[in-house]
Formats: structure tokens, C-alpha cells, sequence
């Protein structure tokens, strides 16, 4: 897309108001019927703007470019100081890599051409595409309605996640502990605080001054690390009451990283007495005393800090940059255009919509600018990220801006997200698909449009991508010295709060709102309708060995003499050949996937609502899955909910009691907790291996075969002789209370 790019640098000499005796500037680009201005200084003479106007090729519709330099009046009309007009055919033609246009100073014109006496604006103007440098920076005439300080919302911008460690703190011993009450032994713990994060070791097992815990506690902290490590021991002195008995603060720069599973150094610390004396009232400060720590303190750089869920990691590389691999792919990332977006927002009366999206894989955010009061805005920006794991996801989100021109305290709206999992591109092709921008609400499921990306993967090193493959996704000290499951999920949620905060405190900001969404903040919450997703997910799964099992009924039951027949037979082979049974097996499903080759997905997947169960959710279970946490809702419906949830938790309960119950049957066949069906099994395992040991396998796998495939007419509708004896082991579900 070209664009005419109009750069004003500054101003010089310019004539004061004859009635207030100074000069507010500010200057006004006019193409046609697009305006855009720059900001105004107040009372200056030789203002500086080095602000960049972008006006869409597509829509001029003048053959003149006119800068106007214009002074601010409060209630008045703006004074008219100056112009400097541009033939459009004249305008040159800038391609990168060529250098920037330098700026040259243009004498102001009168209102009928004539110069003026006073008064130059240093200008550069220019034709050029988005591959311009000016590009991101610009004022864009898609955003006309926006000036001033405005334009710094709707520019398009790459932003950082920050560099996130985990702080491991090891909490050993502590020494000298001395409570207020000196008549009782203390009975300690130590609470650690990094930031928002508060975490706590357990009480001391025995009341006494030198207690021991070694526990560890591990906390998220973002370099530049602002927080310090503070560390309080507190004693418990009653049932309600905590005394603080010491505290310490660090920071946490002065900790050595650790990049292997080898334990760091142990340090003592002096602590800090807080506390009020008798005799000296309120005027006892703080003081030093002998009460002493030992902590041992590390930050992991051999671990990947998780911000977002596993299942749609975009990132798999450690912390410490020592330990990062050679990239092995390009994403290249084209954000096209938008179409049939629903109106958010309504300005004036009129239904609008503020469009921008963001896209964020591995390290790296972008946004792309915000196109104003468009349904069918068209960004044409690309942007490019390296790969260090094809089995990784980039995710896309559409939002709407509801910030221009600011004091608004509104969220910027959803309008829809897609993921692309990478392993799923071909290599060095170009995907050009539009992918439908759907949102779930308390309303329903609804399509608020389409966005139209292009993607390629570009491969570096196929033989690098073929060995990951067998290498685990996540750094080694996961698997290694692996964290809880409830530890997992409390740090994700603390790095993702961290990375909404200081993304959010960027210029211009990538909200709270689009942060959290596009990294799934609210996936742990209980759902209704993803818990019947992920059932009927399940069940699909079983769909395969079901119908297979199907099959073999029907050829037990001879429900087509001619297939039974045919499975004779090659079951006859088999026994006769059986060094061919692995290579049969391996060979069909060889050739199972040569046949799959034909219907291979050809586009990227995107979004499903039938696998998401969004079409036929109920809108109570909807409600209920965007009610807040902890609930807003009435008693009777939190009642309902209740009731409901304990309906379906009871049927997961029994399916998982049920599987629970075959397993330890299976154990009970040789735990002797029946004595008799113990006994029976261990002399038919004995019988058994006597007689495979006499007859040879062969025989025994045709009778067993011809056995299992026999005629309707010679079998019974009653209950196997094994499946009876198995149904009658015990398990331990008596036990259960």
C-alpha cells in the first residue's frame, strides 16, 4: 500500500498575534478531504513538532498537498500565520533501502500565494509504502478523526515481554529467636514476600529459639527487578495472634543465577527488630539484634518461566540467555485486513468501530495501528518472529479501541482470536486464509467478522526441527526438579499479572484486558460447557477402538459369513507365519497414513464451535462460566448452580470410581484378598503355563482363535466363564466410608 508521507520537522520566525503579542503554532496538513494536525506549544516562536503525517494513496483525491501553520485560539477561529502548497505530481518517490528525505525550509505563502515576510516551517513530503521507517510512527489519514495527543494510541507497536525468573528462597533455620513474651519458647514460621506475592513456610514443628523448616518457596520476578525479597519471621504467640519477631529486606539482583540442578551457596542473615519498648513509648526505632537466617536464595535461569497455558505455548526457552539453541524457523506474519466486523461502540449517535489486532509469539508483542470508524479496516502490516520449536503457538487477537482521545476508564472490547499452531504449516508455503473472529458471552455464541492473515514458515534447519522431535518441549530442570501442579498454576498466574502490569505501563499502553485474554487468564475457571467439550472430546477419541470392537462383534457373530470367512483365513496365516504379525501391523498403518495423505487439512485450523460445545450451550451455563470469581450472583442461583455442579460431579464420580474399581480387581487376582479366587487363579496360572509348555504355541493360538470366532449357534447368551469370575473379585470400594 503507498502512502504520501508528510514530515514537519519545525518551524522558524514565526510572526506573533497583533492583539495578544505572541504565538501558539501548531500546523494542519490538508490532502483533499483528510486533515491531520500536530500538537500546539504555547508562546513560542520556533516551535519543534518532527511529527509524520501518512495519507492513503487509495483515497486522495486532490492533486495539491497544503501545510498550514495556524495559531491557537482559545475561543476565537484559529489565526491564519501561513501555508506552503505541493503539487502532487511532483512529490518524489521514496523506496527503502534508499536514505530518509532530508527536510528543507519552505518560506510561508500568504492566503493568495504571495510570500510572506516572516516565517519558514521545515518540511519533508514524500511517496512511499509501509516499509517506510516513518510507517509505525506516523499519523494515519485511516485515523483522521484523531489529533494530538491521541495519535500516540492509535500507532502500531512491537513491545517486549519482560525477562521473567523464578526466585527460588530456600528457608533453612534461624537462630536466637526472642519473642516479646519471654516466660514462652517461640514457636516460629517465616513469611516471604516478593511484591504482590506473599508466600509462607509452615510452623515450627517445637517451640523453641532456633527452629528449623527447609522449605522452598519460589516466586515470578521480572528483570529490572523493582521489588525487594523481604523476609519477616513471625511467632505464634496465640491461636489469633502473630507477633513479628524479625524482618530483613534484599534485593534481588544480589543473588547468583543457577543454571543446572547443582545446589548454590547458604548465607546467614542478620535480622531487623520491629517492635515498641516499655521504657522508650514511641520513640524506639529500629535496631539490630543477633537473631539470624539462613536462607539460600537462587534465581533459576534453567527453567522457562510459564505466563501462559502449555497447551498453547508460544515459548520454550530457559530464562538464562546462555542456554538458548540456534533458532531453526522464520514466522513471517502478514496482518492483512478485517471484514464484516459488528459495530462496538456507538460515537455520536453513529455505530462504530475502532479496529486493531495483536499477535504475540515468544518474546515478542506487536499491535498494529488502529484504523478509525471502519468495518473492513485494512492494516497490511507484517511482522516477523525467529522459531526455536515448531511445536509451538502464535496467537492473534482482534480488539477494538475504546481509548482515542483518553479520560475514558472503558476496556478495550473483544471482537474475536485466533491460534496457529506452527507444526501444523507446511514449510516455505504462503497460507492467505480469512479465519472468523468469534466471542463467547453471557448472550451466546456470535460471529463479530472475519480477519484475513497471510503466514509462512520459513525453515532454517530441517534437520534441527526432525531432532526436537524427540526432545522434551519444555527446559530440562522441568522434568528434573519439576514443580507441583498447585505451585504451576499459582506462578502462571503471578507471571501473567506481572506481564499485564508492565506491558501495561508502556507508551502507548497494551492493556490489562487484551493481555489477559490473549493469554487465557480465566482458562482454569469451572465451566459447564468446557467440561462437556473436553467429555464429548474424550468419547470421540473411543470412537475408533469403539467402532473396530463393532466390527469384531459383527465377524464373531457372523453377521457376513463372507468377512468372517475372509478373517479365518488371515488368521490362519498369521498363526502359521507369525514373524509376519509385526510387520503386518506396521504396514497397515503405513499404509493407513499413505491413504490419510489425500484429505490432509490443506489451511490451518481455526477456532471450532462444535468442538467447543459454543452453539449448544445453555445461557444459564453461560452466565455462570462469565459470573466473577468469587460469585455476584443471587442464593437461589448460586444454589442452582450448586446443585447443578454436584449433578455432574457425581457422574464423573462414578465413571472414575468404575475405572478405579477394574484396576483393582486386576490387583486382587494376586493380593489374596479373597482367599478362593486368589487360590483358583494361581492353579490356573499353574495348570496353564504346564500346558503351553507342553503344546506348542501354534495350536494353542488356532484353538483359541477358532474358539473365539465360533458360530452364534454355539455360543451362550449368558456371561463368559472369565468375565463372571473377574465381576466377582473384590475391590476396594467396601472400604470407602
Amino acid at each position: 500500500m503507498f502512502y504520501l508521507y508528510v514530515r514537519v520537522e519545525k518551524a522558524k520566525d514565526l510572526p506573533p498575534n497583533q492583539v495578544t503579542g505572541s504565538v501558539d503554532p501548531y500546523v494542519e496538513v490538508k490532502v483533499g478531504n483528510y486533515k491531520g494536525k500536530t500538537r500546539h506549544f504555547e508562546k513560542k516562536t520556533n516551535p519543534e513538532w518532527k511529527q509524520v503525517f501518512a495519507f492513503s494513496k487509495d483515497k486522495i483525491q486532490s492533486s495539491v498537498v497544503e501545510v498550514y501553520v495556524r495559531d491557537k485560539e482559545m475561543v476565537a477561529r484559529d489565526d491564519y500565520i501561513g501555508k506552503v502548497v505541493f503539487d502532487m505530481h511532483e512529490v518524489p518517490t521514496r523506496v527503502p533501502p534508499d536514505s530518509p528525505l532530508a527536510p528543507q525550509w519552505y518560506r510561508l505563502e500568504g492566503r493568495r500565494g504571495e510570500p510572506k515576510v516572516r516565517g519558514e516551517v521545515m518540511l519533508a513530503v514524500w511517496m512511499g509504502t509501509q516499509a517506510d521507517e516513518a510507517f509505525p510512527e506516523a499519523w494515519h489519514s485511516d485515523s483522521a478523526s484523531v489529533h494530538g495527543e491521541g495519535v500516540y494510541t492509535i500507532r502500531s507497536k512491537v513491545y517486549v515481554n519482560p525477562k521473567l525468573w523464578y526466585v527460588r528462597v530456600n528457608v533453612i533455620e534461624a537462630q536466637d529467636i526472642e519473642p516479646q513474651d519471654k516466660s514462652q519458647p517461640p514457636q516460629a514460621f517465616v513469611k516471604v514476600q516478593v511484591g504482590q506475592q506473599v508466600l509462607k513456610t509452615k510452623l515450627s514443628p517445637t517451640k523453641t529459639p532456633n527452629p528449623m523448616w527447609n522449605e522452598d518457596l519460589v516466586f515470578v520476578a521480572a528483570e529490572p527487578f523493582e521489588e525487594q525479597l523481604v523476609i519477616t519471621v513471625e511467632n505464634k504467640s496465640t491461636p489469633a495472634k502473630d507477633e513479628v519477631v524479625g524482618r530483613l529486606s534484599l534485593p534481588l539482583n544480589k543473588f547468583e543465577v543457577r543454571l543446572d540442578h547443582r545446589p548454590v551457596h547458604s548465607r546467614w542473615f542478620n535480622l531487623e527488630r520491629f517492635g515498641f519498648g516499655v521504657l522508650e513509648g514511641d520513640k524506639r526505632h529500629e535496631l539490630k539484634f543477633s537473631s539470624r537466617i539462613h536462607l539460600r536464595v537462587c534465581l533459576e535461569g534453567a527453567y522457562h518461566v510459564l505466563d501462559e497455558s502449555t497447551m498453547y505455548i508460544s515459548d520454550t526457552r530457559p530464562t538464562a540467555r546462555q542456554l538458548w539453541k540456534q533458532p531453526i524457523g522464520i514466522l513471517e506474519v502478514g496482518i492483512l485486513s478485517a471484514q464484516g466486523l459488528q459495530p462496538m461502540k456507538t460515537n455520536d449517535g453513529k455505530s462504530s468501530t475502532d479496529a486493531y489486532c495483536v499477535a504475540k509469539y515468544g518474546q515478542k508483542w506487536v499491535r498494529t495501528r488502529t484504523i478509525t470508524e471502519s468495518f473492513n479496516p485494512k492494516w497490511n502490516e507484517q511482522y516477523t518472529w525467529e522459531v526455536y520449536d515448531p511445536c509451538t503457538v502464535i496467537t492473534l487477537g482482534v480488539f477494538d479501541n475504546c481509548h482515542l482521545g483518553g479520560g475514558s476508564s472503558k476496556n478495550d472490547s473483544r471482537i474475536g482470536k485466533v491460534r496457529i499452531r506452527l507444526s501444523t504449516l507446511e514449510m516455505d508455503r504462503i497460507y492467505t486464509n480469512s479465519y472468523p473472529l468469534l466471542v463467547l458471552s453471557p448472550k451466546g455464541l456470535k460471529k463479530m467478522g472475519e480477519v484475513q492473515l497471510a503466514i509462512r514458515f520459513t525453515c532454517l534447519s530441517l534437520a534441527h526441527i526432525i531432532y526436537l522431535y524427540g526432545h522434551p518441549l519444555l527446559p530440562k530442570m522441568h522434568y528434573l526438579h519439576p514443580f507441583t501442579v498447585n505451585q504451576l498454576d499459582g506462578l502462571r498466574y503471578q507471571a501473567m499479572n506481572i506481564v499485564a502490569v508492565r506491558l501495561g505501563r508502556a507508551e502507548p499502553p497494551l492493556r490489562k484486558e487484551v493481555v489477559e485474554y490473549m493469554l487465557d487468564v480465566d482458562s482454569h475457571i469451572w465451566s459447564l460447557r468446557r467440561s462437556k467439550a473436553n467429555f464429548f472430546r474424550i468419547v470421540s477419541l473411543f470412537s475408533g477402538a469403539i467402532s473396530m470392537s463393532r466390527w469384531l462383534g459383527e465377524v464373531q457373530q457372523w453377521k457376513n459369513p463372507i468377512t468372517t470367512i475372509l478373517v479365518h483365513v488371515l488368521f490362519f496365516i498369521l498363526i502359521c507365519y507369525p514373524e509376519l504379525i509385526l510387520p503386518t501391523i506396521f504396514l497397515y498403518m503405513f499404509l493407513i497414513g499413505i491413504w490419510n495423505f489425500r484429505f490432509r487439512p490443506r489451511h490451518p485450523p481455526h477456532m471450532d464451535t462444535k468442538l467447543s460445545w459454543a452453539e449448544a450451550a445453555h445461557p444459564d451455563e453461560l452466565d455462570e462460566e462469565f459470573d466473577t470469581f468469587p460469585t455476584t450472583k443471587a442464593q437461589d442461583v448460586v444454589k442452582m448452580r450448586y446443585d447443578r455442579l454436584r449433578s455432574v460431579a457425581g457422574r464423573i464420580q462414578t465413571v472414575v470410581g468404575d475405572i478405579a474399581t477394574q484396576g483393582e480387581r486386576l490387583q486382587a487376582l494376586l493380593s489374596w484378598r479373597d482367599p478362593r479366587a486368589t487360590t483358583l487363579f494361581v492353579f490356573f496360572c499353574l495348570i496353564t503355563a504346564v500346558a503351553l509348555y507342553i503344546t506348542p504355541f501354534k495350536m494353542v493360538a488356532a484353538v483359541a482363535g477358532v474358539f473365539w470366532l465360533r458360530h452364534p449357534k454355539f455360543r451362550s447368551k449368558l456371561p463368559s466363564l472369565p468375565s463372571n469370575f473377574f465381576k466377582r473379585l473384590p475391590s476396594r470400594a467396601d472400604s470407602m466410608l
